[in-house]
């Protein structure tokens, strides 16, 4: 549902990189993230388009693999092109949420939204509530 930062790159790289290798590659090609970002990708992906039924599944879903603790991955080419906005430069409701039609322009504002896009809530690890719950953490939090 993401893509990576221009860390040591540029947005026209990232677009190449996207378009022509990834892009050309069979849709039924796995993709595996290489961090465990697919709920906060997918929040970000249902700012840009509200209205996109595909990220709207894949949130809901993403969120009950996390639940349960389980990966989100791998996906396909295929499904990334549905939801992930990083590789809908080219369609309206993206555009229009960065109001840009470039599609190297789409991705440097989309990159930039998501570099500021605010962190979801952050939930307590359920084995550490346990650990709460069952006292095991006592004799750490006792002052001495």
């Amino acid at each position: 549902g993401g893509c990576g930062q221009f860390f040591e790159g540029t947005a026209e790289q990232m677009h190449a990189n996207l378009t022509q290798i990834l892009g050309t590659l069979p849709k039924d090609t796995k993709v595996f993230c290489g961090h465990e970002y697919t709920v906060r990708n997918l929040k970000f992906a249902l700012k840009v388009e509200p209205e996109n039924e595909m990220v709207k599944e894949k949130l809901a879903w993403a969120r009950q693999r996390d639940d349960d603790d389980l990966p989100t991955v791998p996906s396909t080419l295929q499904e990334e092109f549905l939801y992930n906005p990083f590789l809908r430069v080219t369609e309206e409701p993206v555009q229009r949420f960065t109001g840009r039609t470039d599609p190297v322009e789409v991705l440097r504002t989309l990159r930039s939204e998501r570099d500021n896009f605010k962190k979801p809530k952050e939930r307590p690890n359920p084995q550490a509530m346990l650990a709460f719950d069952w006292g095991l953490f006592g004799p750490f939090l006792e002052k001495k």
